[in-house]
């Protein structure tokens, strides 16, 4: 059963660690969600050797990108929908442009720009400190729904805990 959600500022700030924190693989990673608002999520993660997918160069592996991308489409669907619910990627195309820089913390910004009754779309971008010089672009899709599951029921917990 749906739960009585405003998407709020106040709201999205206790959110915001939530959702990642559910995911234990965005955890691992050391993903963050730097900054919020209502269908928009831009996520960091900060540069670590142990996400090195080239020794001698010292650039982060494509999948830590792709991990990040994914993690902030999500956290945008999830941030475009009128009340919490399970997601699921559907499909999620990455256009690479060129590789991280060593040493510099990878910065993720996805917009879910239409949501259906079943599918939300979004595109999202990689990149260091500007968006316009990409490392990475991406568009896909996310299935709502997906499962009987709510992951996000803690969420909602904390925000009516916070409100009451």
């Amino acid at each position: 059963m749906a739960s009585e959600f405003q998407l709020t500022p106040k709201n999205i700030n206790l959110m915001k660690d939530v959702l990642i924190q559910h995911v234990p693989h965005a955890s691992a990673l050391g993903l963050t969600i730097a900054d919020a608002k209502p269908a928009e999520a831009w996520l960091t993660v900060p540069y670590d050797k142990k996400l090195i997918g080239n020794i001698e160069t010292g650039v982060i592996h494509g999948g830590v990108i792709t991990a990040m991308l994914d993690n902030a489409c999500g956290v945008a669907v999830q941030l475009a929908l009128p009340e919490r619910m399970s997601i699921a990627t559907l499909d999620l195309r990455i256009d690479y442009m060129k590789p991280a820089t060593p040493g510099e913390t990878l910065m993720g910004h996805a917009h879910c720009y239409k949501v259906t009754k079943n599918i939300a779309f979004v595109r999202g971008t990689a990149y260091h400190t500007d968006e316009s010089d990409p490392i990475a672009t991406c568009v896909g899709t996310f299935m709502l729904a997906a499962n009987r599951a709510t992951p996000m029921e803690y969420a909602d917990a904390l925000i009516n805990k916070q409100e009451g």
